[in-house]
């Protein structure tokens, strides 16, 4: 077995051996601790042995052995003498256990309310994702032990609030949802439209969220929204391929060649939209689905049922209103009813401050300024979202609508 098959075989099994491990044993970081070591062996092992006949079984008796070791050592003796007994009295380690809840478990103690965003995310990705703290630094452009910090804060912090490994109570269980949710959305997001540096995605990270999010669904077969996110991610994420040129500049939706865009995705994510949306209320993930299938189902761009989109945004600012949604629905409005209908919308948000220091108002104001012949204006607003932008090809892409709206003053 190949040392790549191997990899990907570790890291579906990551979580749920450390949730097995956690739900015995508690004590997140030692546990996540024998867990690496147990998944380094198996590394290393298994592609010239071959796969144990019960890998999670497997792993799970290593890491066990580990932390038996590490518990036993003479340094944590004292302190550590009643998890040892506890430890050894406990399930057999090879017995079969509820991976599944253990892995939503883990999610759900991943994400808790105590933690902060960049923490969650950290954690998530090391525990459930299986990256290394390594990958995971490179994925969000941070120093490595500015991220092993990061992900140390999250341990200590569900150490110190006292979390257990349990499903939260059925009051709790929707908000701890929304919160894994949210998580691996961002995430997505970060891959798909990197916030800084040289490359406009980062196609490691929006991988995983993809896999992440399947794993979700498969866990919480009868939640709407998980469907949603796992559809918004794949109706999104078809288009990777046409998003940039041979150059790696970005391409706008509306100029992108729709033939590279992957059909087998479009077909998977429309699906999960259309079944969801029989049996579930609209929920935020599910309403933007429904906006990427009709992008997506265009064959054109003129194609594109802009009064359908116009209308889902209305359900998606009754569901959840924010300035996102406003800036996306003046688009929305503009290609329905014209430049100045979208100009309209977009003159609710002069008052937002958050909205007025983000990059995307400007970009959006500029596009339809060009579109209403007022170029001066659309060039200076092209200027300023350039400014305001940290990704650098979309600051390349900008700065050229600046120039050509210029030439086309002139």
């Amino acid at each position: 077995m190949t040392s790549r098959v191997v990899e990907d075989l570790l890291r579906g099994l990551a979580p749920q051996v450390l949730g097995t491990l956690v739900r015995r044993h508690g004590q997140f970081d030692a546990c996540e601790d024998a867990v690496q070591e147990a998944l380094l062996a198996a590394a290393t092992q298994w592609p010239a042995q071959g796969v144990p006949e019960k890998p999670h079984a497997w792993l799970v008796t290593v890491a066990t052995r580990r932390l038996t070791d590490e518990w036993r050592s003479e340094s944590a003796r004292r302190s550590r003498e009643e998890a040892v007994a506890a430890l050894e009295t406990a399930a057999p380690p090879g017995e079969a256990g509820p991976a599944d809840d253990d892995t939503l478990r883990l999610l759900f103690l991943c994400c808790h309310p105590q933690l902060s965003g960049p923490s969650q995310v950290a954690l998530t990705l090391r525990a459930v994702g299986g990256l290394t703290t390594a990958e995971i630094a490179a994925a969000f452009l941070v120093p490595e032990a500015t991220m092993a910090q990061r992900i140390s804060r999250g341990k200590q912090r569900i150490r110190a609030t006292g979390a257990r490994f349990t499903m939260p109570p059925p009051q709790e269980r929707a908000a701890r949802l929304a919160a894994v949710m949210q998580v691996l959305y961002l995430v997505f997001n970060e891959g798909y439209t990197a916030s800084a540096g040289p490359s406009l995605q980062r196609t490691d990270l929006t991988a995983e969220a993809v896999r992440l999010a399947r794993e979700l669904r498969r866990l919480t077969p009868d939640e709407g929204e998980s469907a949603g996110l796992l559809a918004l991610m794949l109706l999104t994420d078809a288009r990777r391929a046409a998003r940039t040129d041979a150059s790696g500049a970005l391409v706008p939706l509306a100029e992108q060649d729709r033939s590279r865009w992957d059909t087998a995705m479009i077909d998977e994510g429309v699906a999960l939209v259309t079944e969801a949306l029989t049996w579930h209320p609209p929920g935020p993930y599910l309403v933007q689905a429904a906006i990427a299938a009709v992008h997506d189902e265009a064959a054109r761009a003129e194609d594109t049922d802009w009064r359908q989109i116009v209308a889902l945004y209305g359900v998606l600012a009754r569901v959840e209103p924010n300035p996102m949604v406003t800036l996306n629905r003046a688009v929305a409005v503009a290609m329905a009813d014209g430049p100045q209908a979208g100009l309209d919308v977009l003159d609710t948000l002069r008052s937002d401050e958050r909205m007025t220091a983000h990059h995307r108002l400007h970009a959006v104001r500029a596009h339809l300024l060009e579109t209403a012949g007022a170029h001066d204006e659309a060039r200076a607003a092209y200027r300023e979202a350039a400014r305001l932008t940290t990704s650098l090809p979309e600051r390349r892409y900008l700065e050229s609508r600046a120039v050509r709206t210029g030439r086309e003053r002139q």
